[in-house]
């Protein structure tokens, strides 16, 4: 059975987070940080509408900005919904990190002819996935020859005010998106039930986002299968201590860093699965507690490991601000011992490497070969990194490998220095390279 999605909307206009119920009011001056919050919430994907206008090019410079931002911090998949009259722009939104992008067929840009020509063109060059078609009426759909249906990846309905539109305005003959109004529960069953519907997005999504991944659950138990935390082994399955409770170490997702230990009993086991926020017992008050209830500093689950003997759980988190009570981001800052060791993790050493010459820009010292790059500029620094390379391309042409290794360090020092110069920090890069 295909998973059905929940997907939240984010208007954006001159760098701030609109409304989506009128697309005036501001949600927030920070659109990232609550594209953030809706992905943390469990929204399946993003769909960002620029409400840029089309013939500013510095405002919609400013939207691709944002939305790159957006994709880079954000979990969740982003759906570009913009103006695209051209091939130039769905790649700026493409490459800017966005999953698919939306080409309206009933929108003002273009004529039908020129929408559906430029669509097909799209397709062909970055793949049918990338691109979703949307429409309004579904006579429109109508006109579309197979050849068009054949390059469409979804179909989005939009501008439904009322369930019977949206019942009327569906169509079956591709996978299909529907924007829902704000309606109820079982309303949202019946067109989450129809069998060609992948997704729903809309009023109905965005008034209930804060309790979006309890919703998802509810709905996965009445037969509507959703991107929800599905457990593989019961709380009957593990081995818990004299308490009934569960210990639970908690890392940070992205740089495994080792946060807290805390315990469960069952209820705190269903209410973290329900939820997707870390839920704990604590032994000292006998009660539940989620953790961030009052800090704000939730742990939204990423995954949840147990080990060999199924007397341990590994909860792998998102966490928000400091994981500590103390303020500290982990519990585990108190040195107990420590030998001289070097540090081997690759991402661990290209961050210290890159910290280091953060801390040069910022404090420079008198004879450091760093600043003088950084004084020389870009111009120096690109030169070096010419050169680099031309060292590795003749290194590689040794039998000895030794040089070679020496030859790749010296260029990605002097390539952090340009990243360093422009901004760009290794998040940023890796984060590149995981989407493709």
């Amino acid at each position: 059975m295909m998973e059905k999605q929940l997907i939240a909307s984010l208007w954006l206009k001159n760098g701030k987070a609109l409304s989506p119920e009128d697309g005036l009011s501001v949600l927030s001056e920070d659109p990232v940080s609550h594209a953030v919050h809706l992905s943390d919430l469990g929204a399946d994907a993003l769909i960002v509408k620029d409400l840029s206008s089309p013939s500013d090019d510095r405002e919609r410079e400013q939207a691709v900005d944002c939305l790159r931002r957006i994709c880079a911090e954000c979990d969740s998949p982003v759906i570009a919904d913009s103006v695209v009259r051209k091939m130039e722009d769905a790649k700026k939104l493409l490459y800017a990190g966005c999953k698919q992008v939306i080409m309206r067929l009933d929108g003002e840009a273009q004529s039908l002819t020129e929408c559906v020509q430029l669509f097909q063109e799209l397709s062909a060059k970055f793949g049918k996935e990338k691109m979703i078609l949307g429409y309004t009426s579904p006579e429109t759909v109508e006109k579309l020859d197979a050849g068009v249906k054949e390059a469409c990846g979804a179909l989005l309905l939009t501008g439904a005010k009322t369930l019977q539109e949206v019942r009327a305005r569906m169509v079956k003959e591709l996978p299909l998106i529907v924007e829902l109004p704000e309606c109820t529960f079982e309303d949202a069953v019946e067109i989450l039930g129809a069998r060609h519907l992948t997704a729903v997005c809309g009023a109905y999504v965005d008034r209930n986002i804060e309790r979006l991944q309890e919703s998802k659950q509810t709905l996965a138990e009445i037969g509507i299968d959703t991107t929800i935390l599905k457990p593989q082994y019961k709380w009957a399955d593990f081995k818990t201590n004299g308490q009934g409770l569960l210990p639970c170490v908690v890392q940070d997702y992205r740089t495994d860093e080792v946060l807290m230990v805390a315990y469960m009993n069952e209820e705190a086991y269903t209410q973290t699965i329900r939820t997707g926020r870390m839920t704990y017992y604590s032994r000292e008050r006998e009660k539940l507690w989620v953790k961030g209830e009052e800090s704000g500093h939730f742990q939204y689950v990423k995954q949840l490991t147990a080990d060999c003997d199924l007397d341990t759980l590994l909860a792998k988190v998102k966490q928000i601000g400091a994981a500590c009570h103390t303020g500290n981001r982990s519990c585990f800052f108190n040195e107990v011992a420590k030998r001289p060791f070097q540090e081997k993790n690759p991402v661990k050493v290209l961050e210290s490497v890159y910290a280091v010459i953060e801390d040069r820009k910022a404090n420079p010292r008198e004879g450091s070969y760093t600043n003088y790059l950084f004084d020389k500029g870009i111009d120096k620094i690109l030169k070096k990194l010419g050169e680099e390379a031309t060292e590795i391309t003749i290194a590689a042409k040794n039998p000895d490998v030794n040089e070679l290794h020496y030859e790749i360090a010296d260029y990605l020092y002097h390539l952090m220095v340009l990243m360093s110069e422009r901004g760009i920090t290794w998040d940023e890069i890796t984060e590149t390279l995981a989407r493709r």
